[in-house]
């Protein structure tokens, strides 16, 4: 679905109808193959390169858009293919990447990284009450590695991620956790929160 930045629904980009071949033992399935050494073009996720193509060719203008997606949308090959369409992602995070020269991992750049913004946003618990958090907000590009299994077919990417957690541990539910990446340029805490509220439409 295209939304505006301000959330103004535009209609469908892309639409894919799809159903499992089989769903009995694809958790074990799992557990014998490693899925990062699986081909792309082989797992039900390819949809969503799929998604991005068709979007993008409906609009025609790849850099007008934002393709925005929960965590099932976290792979390495959209981030490249949206790369050569020249065309941007924000991605709620899934994996923790190897990063620099692969002696890390995202993970323990971003621990090291202090907040450098609060941010106030309105939620609501399972029973549908509200209330107001905060959330701390920090930012940073890091230089990412595809996985292990596919370093000769991709190439490394600079690639910024967004962390906002809440600032203090609710007692009666989770506490607020984003964890977004995007290849956006993000330069200043106002330009991050941007991209927290864009996903938000989702």
């Amino acid at each position: 679905m295209a939304v505006t930045t301000q959330g103004l629904p535009l209609g469908l980009t892309a639409v894919k109808f799809w159903t499992r071949d089989k769903f009995k033992g694809t958790a074990a399935l799992k557990r014998k193959i490693n899925p990062t050494r699986v081909p792309i073009e082989t797992k039900e996720s390819y949809r969503w390169l799929e998604n991005l193509h068709q979007s993008d060719a409906l609009i025609g203008e790849p850099g007008r858009c934002v393709h925005i997606g929960d965590r099932e949308s976290d792979i390495y090959e959209l981030f490249c293919l949206a790369s050569e369409l020249r065309t941007s992602f924000l991605v709620r995070v899934q994996t923790d990447r190897l990063a620099g020269a692969g002696d890390h991992t995202v993970a323990a750049v971003m621990a090291n990284e202090p907040p450098c913004a609060a941010h106030v946003v309105e939620i609501r618990n399972d029973k549908g009450d509200a209330a107001t958090v905060t959330l701390d907000v920090k930012f940073r590009a890091i230089h990412v590695l595809p996985p292990i299994g596919k370093q000769k077919r991709y190439p490394p990417l600079m690639l910024t991620y967004i962390h906002a957690r809440e600032r203090d541990q609710p007692t009666d539910r989770d506490r607020v956790e984003w964890r977004l990446v995007t290849n956006l340029p993000v330069h200043s805490a106002e330009q991050a929160i941007e991209k927290l509220s864009w996903y938000a439409l989702r």
